[in-house]
């Protein structure tokens, strides 16, 4: 008896189920009203604002172009000219001397408050020593001057 009360059941429930769903579905005829409330609420806000929404995107599309140089400044340094950093530089490229007094490239970071200095470019060369005389030197002992005697 149960099995059968199921089975007419699940009939009824197979034959009336598409055609609820199908009246829940929107059609066409049911938007008729929402048409017309987009017109009217849209010739609403064209009568309230006028030009507005023209101005004011022409305003946000202008504005920013202008301002762009409000937080920016540039200073000129001059070549040669010791600068101090603002803000650390994390792995900034670097050459330091190895050991043996040569150039090595490295990474390191830069803190801030370090000066950075240009390269000064090669060492300047030693000044020329005069040749020694010609001819034998004589031998001055200590505590001895050139005129003779202490």
């Amino acid at each position: 008896m149960k099995a059968l009360l199921l089975i007419l059941l699940e009939a009824v429930i197979r034959a009336v189920l598409p055609a609820v769903l199908d009246r829940l579905k929107p059609k066409a005829a049911d938007a008729a009203g929402d048409i017309d409330l987009r017109d009217r609420l849209t010739g609403r806000i064209r009568r309230t604002w006028g030009a507005a929404p023209v101005l004011l995107a022409v305003a946000l599309l202008v504005l920013p172009g202008c301002g762009a140089g409000i937080g920016t400044r540039t200073i000129y340094v001059a070549s040669g000219e010791p600068v101090r950093l603002r803000e650390t530089i994390r792995g900034a490229a670097v050459w330091v001397l190895g050991p043996d007094g040569r150039p090595v490239a490295g990474r390191m970071d830069l803190p801030e408050g370090w000066y950075c200095l240009p390269d000064p470019g090669p060492a300047p060369a030693e000044p020329a020593r005069p040749d020694p005389p010609a001819g034998p030197v004589p031998y001055l002992p200590p505590n001895a001057t050139a005129a003779g005697g202490p």
